[in-house]
Formats: C-alpha cells, structure tokens, sequence
C-alpha cells in the first residue's frame, strides 16, 4: 500500500476519535478544541495524499474509490454532530448526504462498466468550502459577525454540492444510459 492510500486510510481512522472528543460531555470546555486538532489533521491528509499520489505517479483505483469515500465519511460525520450541538440546520446537512449517495451510486453504476469516476475539481472545491465551514462552527467564535462568515460558508458549501453533483451527472451522463 502506497503513502497517499495510508494517509487516507488514516484519515478514516481519526473520525471516531473526532467524533468522540467533538460531542462526548467528559470534554467540556477543550473537547471541542481536541476534537478541531484532529478534524484540520485529518483534512490536511486529503490534501497531502492527492499531492503526493499526483506528484509521483501513485494515483491508484483504490485511492480514486477510497480519498472520496474518506472525505465524505469524516466531513458526514462532522455535519452530523453539529447538528446535534445545534450548529447547522439538519436539512442542508440532508441535502449533502443525499449528493454524497447519490454519487456514490452513480459511482457504483460507472463501477460495473469499468468506468472509474475519479473527482472533480467541483467536488474538490465543495469539500474544502465544507471542511472550512465545519472548522468554523466548531470554533464558534463569539464575535458578532463569525455567525455571518459561517452562514456565508454554509451556503457556498452547499451551493458547491449542488453544482458540482450537475457537473458529475452531466460529464457522465453516458454512464446512465442502457447498452444492451
């Protein structure tokens, strides 16, 4: 298994520990700052795995299946507790999930033609506005305006989602169609 795949893999690994220190009532006060540290390492893994695996020739399919999976699985479960720490509205987090089943489906489909859907640059962009919009409502800064740069990061994360699933839908629409 190659650096890129063991970074993701890694970044898999830190979600429970995330989640654990983000919403376990034994960390009151810090638990939030714990469970930051890891949600921004974490993040930096996707970024450093795509890097690397680019940068050297690594890209493999499991990476292609794996570092979306992985970015879904750690930023899903992110938005799901801030829903329960009141900090994003559940029905833009239902929206992304549906996108996020959506294309994996779609992946699914492209799967058994032997076509691998790797991400686009849409989908990277969504992911990033997505992990800075949880880093900012899990600081939760007490300044006035930080509630209006974590909205304003909320829509476009959400706007993001929304386009870049047209863009996949649109780019493999050919996936779809029957071939008998």
């Amino acid at each position: 298994m190659n650096l890129p795949n063991k970074l993701t893999l890694f970044r898999v690994i830190l979600i429970p520990f995330f989640v654990f220190f983000l919403i376990a009532p034994f960390f009151d006060g810090y638990g939030n700052y714990i469970a930051l540290a890891i949600f921004i390492v974490a993040s930096l893994t996707d970024f450093a795995d795509g890097k690397i695996a680019r940068k050297y020739q690594l890209v493999t399919n499991f990476g292609k299946f794996a570092d979306p999976l992985a970015d879904k699985l750690l930023v899903c479960s992110a938005m799901i507790c801030l829903i329960e720490l009141n900090k994003i509205p559940s029905w833009v987090v239902i929206i992304i999930i549906a996108r996020e089943f959506i294309i994996s489906g779609f992946r699914l489909v492209a799967s058994d033609k032997g076509v691998v859907i790797a991400a686009s640059y849409w989908g990277k962009f969504k992911t990033v506005f997505q992990m800075f919009m949880v880093i900012s409502m899990i600081l939760s800064l007490d300044f006035g305006w930080w509630a209006i740069v974590e909205d304003v990061l909320m829509y476009v994360a959400l706007a993001l989602t929304i386009i870049s699933l047209l863009d996949y839908m649109y780019k493999n629409r050919d996936v779809l169609k029957d071939t008998k």
